[in-house]
């Protein structure tokens, strides 16, 4: 049961990056990778984000993680803000928030064996000795999937839904309350992206977890999460319960977005929307509502005016000024 209390509050998060030119270095532009985005996540609950390559989930998903200092906003860990933490002050909260990363290969040490590559955040939080690390590691590899008899192997000894296991239990070996899960699945094969969804999901009732999932695939994220944020640009444009956002989405992006996810019966027809023209550039971002450049609906007042986020419904926001399929 979703608890009423968020673990995680983000509100009016921004990062950019600055573009510097000269020999000097001067700054000549902003780069709004995000540009004021805010949602909550509560106890065992998953947000999808989703959105277009370019549009800053993952550089969302690591401000939220402290991977990256935000430029500005809140970021709140079970009432208690985060974002002005140093380095060091983090640590404590580090072993409650851990992340899955989308490349399986990448993220491991190729000079480590599994064994250490699991058990190095154990000793790390003094949670256990290395000899004693050995037992929990074990276990941990059955909760993934994984044969005990795997500990001694090197990452490149392992396939690639294996790799994803292995990160997924260096994840879990602290009891993390929440994991980022940054396009865990995007880069397996689709028989394999079922199997690492499933043990998600598993894992997820077992343990209590709460997920920030972000990831492109919509069918994925509508398996997996129980509400989804739809991101335009640097910003959230729709956030709702996923039967609600998938069944009525209310901005033109979400639905365009959906109408291009394939069916898999074929005797169903959807029509897809196909947008005009490519993503504007975040560093020069268009005046009014950033999405008019390309929305089949844009008025003059979305060439002028930026929208703010509406709730149309309980828990249904929409930064849009006139919402498709609005009563």
């Amino acid at each position: 049961m979703i608890q009423l209390r968020p673990l995680l509050e983000v509100k009016d998060l921004k990062k950019y990056y600055p573009i510097r030119k000269g020999l000097f270095g001067r700054v000549s532009g902003q780069v709004h990778a995000v540009d004021g985005v805010s949602f909550s996540i509560g106890q065992g609950e998953t947000l999808g984000l989703v959105g277009e390559s370019g549009c800053g989930k993952s550089t969302a998903g690591r401000t939220v993680l402290k991977l990256i200092d935000p430029t500005s906003g809140e970021i709140s860990w079970r009432g208690k803000r985060i974002d002005g933490l140093s380095r060091v002050s983090m640590r404590p909260f580090r072993q409650e928030i851990q992340a899955v990363f989308q490349d399986p290969y990448s993220s491991l040490n190729p000079r480590m064996r599994a064994i250490d590559i699991v058990s190095e955040p154990l000793i790390n939080f003094q949670k256990f000795s290395r000899s004693e690390g050995r037992d929990q590691v074990a276990y941990l590899f059955e909760k993934v999937g994984l044969r005990p008899d795997q500990m001694i192997r090197f990452p490149h000894e392992f396939s690639g839904g294996q790799r994803q296991r292995l990160g997924i239990a260096r994840a879990l070996s602290v009891k993390p309350r929440l994991i980022m899960c940054d396009e865990p699945v995007s880069a397996l094969d689709v028989s394999v992206q079922a199997q690492v969804i499933n043990l998600l999901i598993d894992l997820q009732k077992e343990f209590g977890l709460s997920y920030l999932f972000v990831a492109h695939d919509l069918a994925v994220v509508r398996h997996i999460s129980h509400r989804v944020a739809v991101m335009y640009l640097g910003r959230i444009v729709e956030i709702a319960e996923t039967p609600e956002l998938f069944d009525s989405p209310k901005h033109p992006y979400t639905e365009a977005l959906l109408s291009a996810v394939p069916i898999p019966d074929p005797a169903l027809r959807r029509t897809q929307i196909v947008l005009q023209g490519d993503v504007p550039s975040p560093i020069n971002r268009p005046a009014g509502c950033h999405f008019h450049t390309r929305c089949p609906y844009a008025q003059e007042r979305c060439r002028k005016e930026e929208p703010g986020a509406r709730e149309l419904s309980p828990g249904h926001l929409v930064t849009c000024h006139f919402p498709v399929n609005a009563k």
